[in-house]
């Protein structure tokens, strides 16, 4: 990690009960702005709680916590769209420009095989862009998409993973 303490981190299988933590760290405004396509239960815990739930369901969805020397700071996963899949991650923001979104998407590479996966991600969303790219995603595409978080039209960059 950038701060140069060792710090471990690991990834383990999302359960139910992390669901009211992975609530809270995705509520903050920043992050909501960045991540541009998040839906209307961003803000609804209990509608967040259950639509999760119904991921977790999902056998096509892997979802990971990340944990920093054991204390949850995130996720990280990847879940089927229109027959590709995806990878997402959230970190909470006070463990921003630590490589811990780097470190964790890296982590979950080695155990889901499955190519190409795709990242999607808002134009500004700088960070984001680094992360994917720095586990070798390349840039193939952009397109104009309705932001549910920003109530606007934004250019989406389109990510991919061949190998």
């Amino acid at each position: 990690m950038a701060d140069g303490m060792a710090r471990e981190l690991s990834l383990r299988t999302l359960r139910e009960d992390d669901l009211p933590t992975m609530f809270e760290i995705q509520l903050d405004n920043t992050a909501q702005h960045l991540a541009a396509f998040i839906d209307n239960t961003a803000r609804d815990r209990d509608a967040y709680i259950e639509k999760r739930r119904k991921f977790l369901a999902d056998e096509a969805i892997i979802m990971k916590v990340v944990e920093v020397d054991g204390e949850v700071v995130g996720s990280v996963g990847t879940y089927p769209i229109e027959g590709d899949y995806q990878v997402t991650y959230w970190i909470r923001k006070d463990c921003w420009g630590q490589g811990i979104a780097t470190a964790a998407l890296a982590a979950l590479l080695k155990e889901v095989t499955v190519r190409p996966l795709y990242g999607q991600v808002a134009e500004d969303n700088v960070g984001s862009v680094r992360v994917l790219e720095r586990n070798g995603f390349a840039l193939v595409g952009n397109e104009e998409s309705f932001a549910p978080g920003r109530q606007a039209t934004i250019t989406e960059l389109i990510f991919k993973l061949s190998d």
